[in-house]
Order: structure tokens, then C-alpha cells, then sequence
């Protein structure tokens, strides 16, 4: 439910500089189908933000859902071992792998993001009718999958 602008802004204020059309809204995905169910209610929403050097997550607000002014994770890109995408029913799981930890996220697919979650949080109140979310949502995935590329090249 906010701008790309006021994304970009928080991000500026905590210190990194966002790229432009890098965002998107995910969740942090279920581990396993015992956690589908009660995570389907969640409502924790994240707007990813890829910046110069590294990866931020932004949480919403669960109650009033707006974007709150703090980050809650910082992922610099040096410590990005690989990025797989693997499209899942009507959402695409994100795996990022650092040398210490796996990071599983799930973000909604452009095609049905204006009439769910993804797309409301990324347009109401954001001064416009524009989905952000699924204008970004291409070349975010892209450029996530060029990172692990980039890594396994620098590994070899």
C-alpha cells in the first residue's frame, strides 16, 4: 500500500541505495505443507528491495498495513552463493543460498497480482492504479538469477 517512492525513500534512510525497478512484495515461505495452512493467513508481507550492494526486506505493518520504517533483513550480494526460482501454483518460490543459511521466499506471480495481495499492497494508497509489484516482478526475478550466476562463475 505505498509508492515505489516511499520505498525508495525508506531504503535511503537506513543507509543503501535502492535500484530503480527492483522491488517486489514477498513473504517468507512455508517449509513445508504442515505450514502452508496456518501461513496462508499470515499476513507478513516484505517489499524486496535490491540495492548497489545488497538485498533489503521491508515488513509491513500486519495490522494497519502500511510499510514500516525499519529493515528487517540486509543480505549484501557478496554473500549470495545461488538463486533458484521455481514457479508453485500461482506463486514463485525464491531460494537464496548464503554460505550459512538458506532463505526461502514466495512472491506472487504478475499475472493474478491485481486481484491479490501482491497488487493491493503495491496500490492502494499509492496515488495511482499502478502495480508496482507486477511492473517489477520480471526483471526482479531476473536480475535474483543473475546474481546466482555471478557467483557461481566468481566460484570457478
Amino acid at each position: 500500500m505505498e509508492k515505489v517512492s516511499t520505498v525508495n525513500q525508506f531504503v535511503q534512510k537506513a543507509g543503501y541505495q535502492p535500484l530503480e525497478g527492483r522491488c517486489i512484495i514477498v513473504k517468507y515461505a512455508p517449509k513445508n505443507l504442515s505450514e502452508q495452512i496456518p501461513a496462508f493467513f499470515k499476513k507478513d508481507f516484505y517489499v524486496l528491495q535490491m540495492c548497489e550492494r545488497e538485498i533489503v526486506l521491508l515488513p509491513f505493518n500486519r495490522a494497519w498495513h502500511y510499510l514500516r520504517k525499519d529493515v528487517s533483513l540486509v543480505l549484501p550480494y557478496g554473500d549470495i552463493q545461488s538463486v533458484e526460482l521455481e514457479d508453485v501454483k500461482f506463486n514463485t518460490l525464491i531460494t537464496i543460498r548464503t554460505s550459512s543459511d538458506t532463505i526461502r521466499l514466495t512472491t506472487q506471480q504478475a499475472a493474478l497480482s491485481d486481484l491479490r495481495s501482491s497488487g493491493i499492497y503495491a496500490t492502494m494508497y499509492a496515488g495511482s492504479f499502478t502495480n508496482w509489484h507486477k511492473e517489477n516482478l520480471d526483471g526482479t526475478l531476473k536480475a535474483l538469477t543473475e546474481l546466482g550466476i555471478e557467483t557461481a562463475k566468481r566460484q570457478l
